[in-house]
């Protein structure tokens, strides 16, 4: 597992920091120039690099990673999310599988252990992953859904397979079918035509 050290003294603004990136274009390389641009012209946002490095949105060079571009996506920026940070927390998910402000002192008390971190720097790391975790929606699963996409293809397959018959049962009742052509004599004596008709139906339909 993992429990990054990384922590900014600014977790308040990270949500509205995480908007920008999913508002603005990804740069060629993130760096302290990029953070000024957007108005965080303050040294304490420099921690927020390699807090991104930590939750893989950035590279090791800063340019930005898939991660930085998937989460640039609304509609999975929670998803993404929370692959990051079980990535980049998981041990901490193995204390609580939905961690809450309620499990706080044992999350801070994680980071004091792993990282021999003090009690006011534990509670900045604490306190970023929170932030983080309001970004997140830790219900979403992508590995289980490419098992259940994989489950469901196996138990159509044997469906498929029972609606063609084999071919045996196709082949195994052969039927016959007659042609009979009746030659009627020119004549109009009607009993005539009584009489064969009615050996027609004696002989061949009954």
């Amino acid at each position: 597992m993992s429990l990054t050290n990384a922590y900014v003294q600014v977790y308040g603004q990270l949500p509205e920091l995480f908007g920008r990136i999913s508002e603005g274009s990804a740069p060629d390389k993130f760096t302290t120039q990029h953070l000024k641009d957007w108005g965080y012209t303050s040294s304490n946002y420099r921690a927020v690099i390699p807090l991104l490095k930590a939750l893989g949105f950035l590279s090791a060079d800063g340019s930005p990673a898939s991660r930085y571009h998937e989460y640039r996506s609304t509609v999975q920026s929670k998803r993404v999310m929370a692959e990051a940070i079980r990535d980049a927390y998981g041990d901490l998910f193995t204390i609580k599988a939905k961690p809450t402000t309620a499990d706080r002192q044992l999350i801070e008390g994680k980071f004091k252990s792993t990282h021999n971190a003090s009690p006011t720097t534990a509670k900045l790391m604490a306190s970023t992953f929170y932030a983080l975790l309001d970004l997140a929606d830790l219900s979403t699963n992508p590995e289980q859904k490419v098992e259940i996409k994989a489950s469901s293809k196996e138990t159509s397959e044997p469906a498929l397979q029972e609606e063609a018959p084999p071919p045996s049962k196709i082949h195994s009742r052969p039927s016959l079918h007659y042609n009979i052509q009746i030659h009627l004599p020119a004549t109009k004596d009607i009993e005539v035509f009584n009489a064969i008709f009615k050996s027609l139906k004696e002989h061949l339909l009954d």
